[in-house]
Order: structure tokens, then sequence, then C-alpha cells
């Protein structure tokens, strides 16, 4: 019998599953086992959901205890504990109300075992759901922290979680596949409107990479109203703040780039953080997923807070009580010069703000452009970075790309390049970064907008989508991309091991969703 069973990142081991002593992303097996454990509670809360109707109590506990399922969020067995215990408590109250006019039986929570061993093809449509589903949960968790629900997206939820412990075939599994994708649409629309009517609409911002000398904290993850508050506690204080990995893109948003202490970016993507945080003189604060095993010689400045959680670490609860970050980042005191630092490629500054308000506030230059030649591609080259060989085709692809062709970005992928100068047209770089993975909505609206300028569906543009996924994010996002019938998407660095041969064999039909190959080998395909 395996010890664990995990293939649900790009990095699971063989290219085929964790299921031994610990995962290739350093999680326990018994962490492993906690996380199906919840994620069986949970089935059996949505279970209980039919006849009672869930609290907005209920649904945050569905959001959180489908983000502590995604790869590098919580390394903590007594965390997932205690977040089980609460959803079984949950589960208990929904079982008291039920209104079904007959006795119902409490339900159990569903044994994740089934699924793993299930029939490869159902496994496949079934954890497609699940990760769909864990990447959709993140996404609403943000809204709702900024007080945005919907929904349409919360009793879906309930819905997906449920078709795990129900029997299903191809003909009924795949459909709620799509829709998974569907309801994600209207999720990163809540968190788009969320972000931007809270923060602002994001403006092109130049970002350095130097760090300056005194005091200061790292924030990274996704999170902007974590960031908010620690920057309203530290203002005043002398401590600066640097962003890192995806909350990057922060610095468009005119509320949170209006704080001077704000400084710039440190480092580069998030799975060489064991390297750059290694005796880093500041505090570090994770707010969501991509934390890593932290290591002895930066332990004991390393905080999290929502539902990051790793054993010994100083977790910041609800009321983001910052006090002991800041006072830890006075203790240690910063670099006592100024740090020059450079992204992976050599350049001193990555510049943000590109999502829709930007891109679409230039349409009629963008179009002319088009129109004139003078842009005759675009690519959307992002998704997630990951530490796995292979990744440098992303470098490679956007370096060869002809100078009359754009290139849209988001998510932390775009690391692998943010920081090339690689020239202008009509005034805009050709590197355009629309900010985190869930800005993918920005990039589907800028489609959108493009295709009815020019009369024409999606897959008519000049309009190409070369992606790279690691984990769950990623996938609900592909997801969303299948829903609205996006073709041609060229997926990397490998393919999921959960998608069963036949499963891909839909998607490469229907949808040409096609491997990498090579970086020139692909460019000449796409543009003959």
């Amino acid at each position: 019998m395996p010890n664990m069973f995990c293939f649900q990142c790009e990095q699971t081991a063989r290219g085929v599953a964790c299921d031994g002593l610990a995962g290739v992303c350093g999680k326990k097996a018994s962490t492993a086992n906690l996380q199906d454990k919840l994620t069986g509670a949970l089935v059996g809360l949505a279970m209980a959901a039919r006849c009672a109707d869930p609290t907005p109590e209920t649904d945050k506990l569905i959001m959180e205890g489908l983000f502590i399922g995604i790869t590098n969020v919580s390394f903590d067995d007594e965390a997932i504990t205690k977040q089980i215990e609460k959803t079984h408590a949950a589960t208990n109250e929904l079982a008291k109300g039920c209104g079904c006019g007959t006795e119902c039986v409490k339900p159990e929570d569903y044994d994740m075992g089934k699924l793993w061993g299930d029939d490869p093809d159902i496994r496949s449509l079934k954890t497609l759901i699940l990760l769909g589903l864990r990447g959709m949960g993140a996404y609403a968790y943000h809204a709702m922290v900024l007080g945005y629900t919907d929904k349409e997206v919360n009793e879906f939820f309930y819905t997906g979680l449920r078709a795990l412990g129900e029997s299903g075939n191809i003909d009924k599994l795949l459909p709620m596949v799509l829709k998974t994708g569907e309801v994600n649409l209207k999720c990163m629309a809540l968190l788009d409107k969320a972000n931007t009517e809270t923060y602002g609409t994001p403006v092109p911002t130049v970002v350095p990479l130097k760090i300056e000398k005194g005091p200061f904290i790292v924030i990274t993850g996704h999170d902007l109203y974590d960031l908010e508050q620690l920057l309203k506690q530290t203002e005043g204080k002398g401590i600066d703040i640097y962003t890192h990995g995806e909350m990057l893109p922060a610095h468009s948003y005119p509320k949170l780039k209006a704080y001077k202490h704000l400084k710039g970016n440190f480092g580069t993507a998030w799975q060489n953080q064991q390297k750059e945080f290694d005796n880093i003189p500041g505090a570090i604060l994770f707010t969501t997923n991509c934390l890593m095993p932290v290591r002895p010689s930066y332990e004991d400045r390393v905080f999290t807070t929502e539902v990051v959680a790793y054993p010994g670490l100083v977790h910041i609860g609800e009321d983001k009580d910052f006090t002991p970050v800041i006072n830890k980042a006075l203790e240690l005191g910063g670099y006592k010069e100024d740090q020059e630092r450079t992204g992976i490629n050599g350049g001193h500054t990555m510049t943000v703000g590109f999502g829709r308000g930007t891109v679409l506030s230039v349409a009629d230059k963008v179009i002319d452009a088009v129109k004139a030649g003078a842009i005759k591609h675009f690519f959307l080259v992002g998704g997630c970075d990951g530490a796995k060989p292979g990744r440098n085709y992303y470098t490679e692809f956007v370096k060869l790309t002809p100078p009359d062709t754009v290139i849209l970005t988001l998510a932390c992928g775009k690391f692998r390049f943010n920081d090339l100068e690689i020239g202008e047209i009509g005034g805009l770089p050709r590197i355009m970064d629309m900010g985190q993975c869930n800005d993918a909505y920005s990039a589907i609206m800028v489609a959108v907008a493009l295709a009815d300028a020019f009369k024409c569906g999606v897959n008519d543009l000049p309009l190409s989508l070369v992606l790279s996924w690691y984990e769950q994010k990623a996938v609900v996002i592909l997801l969303t991309l299948l829903h609205l019938g996006i073709k041609n998407i060229y997926l990397g660095p490998t393919l999921p091991a959960f998608i069963s041969p036949k499963v891909l064999d839909i998607l490469v039909k229907e949808y040409n969703v096609t491997p990498i190959s090579t970086p020139a080998e692909d460019l000449k395909k796409i543009l003959g």
C-alpha cells in the first residue's frame, strides 16, 4: 500500500504520483492523508447541504477547506486536523436543521481512496473537478475577505463536491468539468471587481528590484487585503515593504501604491525562496500558497496568516495583528547598505499594471496597429512557475518572438522573462504584465473585446496561448478557457499526470490542446 497518493501538481513524482513518505513538495505523507480526510469531510458537508441551507459561515468553511488542499499551502497536521473538526461540526449543524420532512442519516465523510482507485477515466474527470474547485475556492476566498460573494459560485462548491461522492460516467462528468470552468469565470470576475473597487484600476508601474538599507518585510502570496493591513500597521515605523512572487502586481493598484514605504519587489519566483531567503535580515509574511519547507537559516523570521500553516511558525490570526512581524523586522534591522538585485535575466526593474483597464483604454491604438501590420500576433505566455527542469522554454520562447508581436503575461510564470527588455510597439511595451493568475479574467476580456472589434471569434484572432502550469489555480483557469471554447492552447512543461489517455484524447480532439515541444518548433507552427 502507498504511504500517500497525490498527483495534483506538475512536479509529482515520476510524472505519475507521490506515494512515498513525503511528496516532492516536501509535504509529509501524514499531511497529505489529512488533506484527503479534509476533502472527504467537505464532501460530507456538501451532502448534508442537500436538505438544509448552508450559512455564510459554512460557505467560508468550504472555501477554506478547498484552499488548504492546494499545493504549498499547509504543511501543518494540527491546523488541518482542526479544520476537519470544524467541518464535522458544521455538518452536524446542517443535519440538525434538515427541513425535508424525513429523518435524514448524517452524511459520512467520503473515502478519497475510492476516488484514487476508481476507473482511470472517471478518476481523471473527478480530479479535474476537485482541483478546479480548489483553485476556485482560493479565488472566492480572496473576494470574500474583501466583502464580495456570489450565490451561484458558493452553491456550485456544494454541487461539485457532491459530484465527487456520487457515481458518474464520462457523459455525466465531462459537462461538470466544463461547468467548473464556467462558474470560475464568474468567480474571477467577482475577484476582479473586489480588487478594483477596493484598490482602484491597475495602472502601468515600474517596480524596482533594489532593496534599500534598513528594516524591511517581504510579503508573498496573493492576498491584497493582508498587504493593505500590513502597510497600515507599518506606516511611519521606518519599515519598508517589498512584494514577492504573485504579490508583485500589487504595485499597480492606486490605493496600495500610494503607500510610500511599499518600495519594490524582493527576489524572483516562488521556487527560488529557499535560496533567496537564506539568512535574510528581514521578516517574511506568507499570505497564501507557494510556501516551501522552511530552512533553519530563516525559519525564525517567517510568519503565516490565513490558511497558510507550517509547524513551529508564528501564525497571525483573523485579528490581523502583525506586531510580531513588525517587531522581528525591527530586531533584524535589514541590510546595512542598499542591495542591487536583478531578475532572472539580469534586469533591474519589472513593469506591471497592464490589466484590461489599461489595455482597453488604448484599444483603438492596438486595433490600428494590427490593421496597419505593426502588430502581427499576440501571445499569452503565462501561468505557474516551478522548479522542475524544462521551464526555460518560456524564457526562450519570449526571446524568439518576432518584434512585431506582443506578449501578454500573468501569474508567476512571468518571472522567467519579465525583466527582459525586448522593445516596444506604438509606445507600448512588448511584454505586458496583466497581473496575478486570477487576472486571466483580464486577458479573456481583452480577447473578447478584440474579437468584437474585428467581428470574429476569439479563435480567429492572431492570438496564441502558451501556458505553464504547476498547481490547481492553473487547472481551473484551463477549465475556464475550455468552457469558452478557446482552442489551440500550448501546455507545458509536461501534461498533468491526472489526465487519463482517454480524457486527453477528448481535449486534443475537441480543443486541440497541444504539449509544448521546443520554442522554435512551436513558433514555427504558430506563425507559419
